[in-house]
């Protein structure tokens, strides 16, 4: 380790003395701007009779082959590499000795030069002049064209992107993944709006908040675990069709599948119902494998996923189904930790009906949900904010999606009747007197329901599961950026 850490001082003290040598002969190593034509990709696409007289291109260097009086380098842009081919008698000798001598892995050069093609069929630019465009003063890790380390990956997020091409192509589909959700919700007539970020009461999810403290007004305020609440108000104010597409903050434990920072989709859509929501979220979600131009059958872990449809199916009969047991009859005889019990599921005492239903779901059902289901109809004790179903009053009208054993999106019908909402709000303080996470009551949200709220569908989509899932990856860091991690150890 102590060998390592000398030859990286060794390193960047030869290239601090490269830049101060730059600098004394009057050479810019920081020049502020650089005026390119062309990306990598949009050369190497080119067919000869299409090859410009001069092209300009930049790029960080990655590879130097020095022959002699000429030189193979290849640059890489935010599209890929290009190779280029130096030669002394063509740049010039200063010019090209200045590039041998200066010029490191890590660099940033632009070139201007002609397009061909060598012997291999390789398309290469013939560099007439080059100029430095940002001087690395540090050297890229020693395997960096292979870059593995979990750990770095993460931490230098930078140098991941640098290393690997998949890495760089999970956050273009990220990106493409948002936009074409934009797309269809505005083609389809969804106004977007924005809802505050800090909020004084936080609320419509079952979730532990950040909590921080504004100096001016003197009070405890939080990040929102959910835009729910303002956008159903949003509603009552005479929007029909309206969307958010932003960050959701929640103060719990961080696994593969969680983040305490996450990315959610919330549509409402007015004189509608969780059928409708159900329609909606098959047609966002199709339309976005669609234009990702992905096939009906995609690898996910190691699963292949039919795509060409999606089952729809009541969470009773998925647990008669799988458990051979009654989940209306197990909760109202007060036995779903004998169940537990039972599954060899182990759950505390002080532990509500709900977190023992979710580790009984989550560890026997919905692992094996691995094509695209729709499950609906839950207990409506644990949909505080859903309405009940009509014909069956002990379930809501609520669904969720899974795929790949993974939950994707979360659907109401949403509960308009504010007495009934303050009921259920009041509900849950009798029955959580644990410190658990509830729905707080919120007085402002009951309040605007009693000025009168239409029918309104209500559907989530959590957008780094479904990246997760659309890019083959393992983890929900793999997809966010830069992820939150703790501190290193000193």
């Amino acid at each position: 380790m102590a060998q390592e850490q000398r030859t990286l001082k060794e390193i960047m003290a030869n290239r601090q003395t490269k830049l101060q040598e730059l600098r004394a002969a009057g050479y810019e190593p920081f020049p502020y701007r650089y005026e390119i034509s062309y990306h990598a990709t949009q050369i190497t696409s080119l067919d000869d009779a299409d090859f410009p007289e001069v092209a300009a291109v930049a790029g960080r260097v990655v590879s130097i082959r020095r022959m002699g009086k000429a030189s193979f380098v290849h640059i890489q842009d935010e599209t890929g590499k290009l190779q280029i081919y130096l030669r002394q008698n063509v740049v010039g000798e200063n010019s090209f000795k200045t590039f041998i001598d200066m010029v490191d892995i890590g660099d940033f050069i632009g070139v201007e030069g002609t397009p061909f093609k060598t012997k291999t069929g390789e398309l290469t630019v013939n560099a007439v002049r080059w100029c430095l465009l940002s001087k690395s003063l540090r050297p890229l890790p020693e395997k960096w064209h292979g870059l593995q380390d979990v750990e770095t990956r993460y931490r230098q997020r930078y140098l991941d992107l640098i290393a690997n091409e998949n890495t760089r192509k999970i956050f273009y589909t990220r990106a493409k993944i948002i936009t074409l959700i934009r797309q269809f919700l505005d083609k389809n007539n969804f106004l977007e709006l924005e809802t505050p970020v800090i909020q004084s009461m936080p609320g419509g999810a079952l979730a532990k908040p950040f909590k921080t403290y504004h100096n001016a007004y003197r009070m405890d305020l939080f990040l929102r675990i959910a835009p729910e609440l303002p956008l159903k108000i949003s509603t009552i104010g005479g929007f029909d069709r309206i969307y958010e597409l932003g960050r959701n903050f929640r103060n719990e434990g961080i696994d593969r599948l969680h983040s305490p920072e996450f990315t959610m989709l919330e549509v409402y859509q007015t004189y509608a119902d969780y059928n409708d929501m159900l329609k909606l979220c098959k047609e966002i979600i199709s339309f976005v494998i669609k234009e990702l131009g992905l096939q009906e059958e995609i690898e996910y872990g190691s699963h292949k996923l039919n795509l060409s449809e999606y089952k729809v199916i009541s969470l009773e009969e998925l647990f008669r189904k799988m458990l051979g047991l009654g989940l209306k009859e197990t909760l109202e005889k007060n036995e779903i930790r004998k169940v537990a019990k039972k599954l060899n599921i182990e759950v505390s005492n002080d532990s509500s009906d709900k977190k023992v239903f979710d580790s009984i779901f989550e560890s026997r059902i919905q692992c094996e949900l691995k094509n695209p289901t729709f499950v609906i109809d839950y207990p409506v004790i644990f949909c505080p904010l859903a309405k009940r179903k009509k014909d069956n009053p002990f379930y809501a009208e609520r669904f969720e999606l899974f795929i790949g054993g993974e939950e994707i999106a979360n659907a109401y019908s949403e509960l308009n009747d504010p007495e009934e909402q303050r009921k259920r709000f009041l509900a849950q303080g009798e029955k959580h007197d644990d410190g658990e996470n509830i729905h707080p009551f919120n007085e402002d949200f009951i309040t605007a329901l009693e000025y009168g709220m239409p029918p309104c569908g209500g559907l989530g989509i959590g957008i780094d599961r479904l990246t997760m899932f659309l890019t083959n990856s393992a983890s929900i860091r793999e997809v966010i950026l830069f992820p939150l991690l703790k501190p290193e150890k000193t």
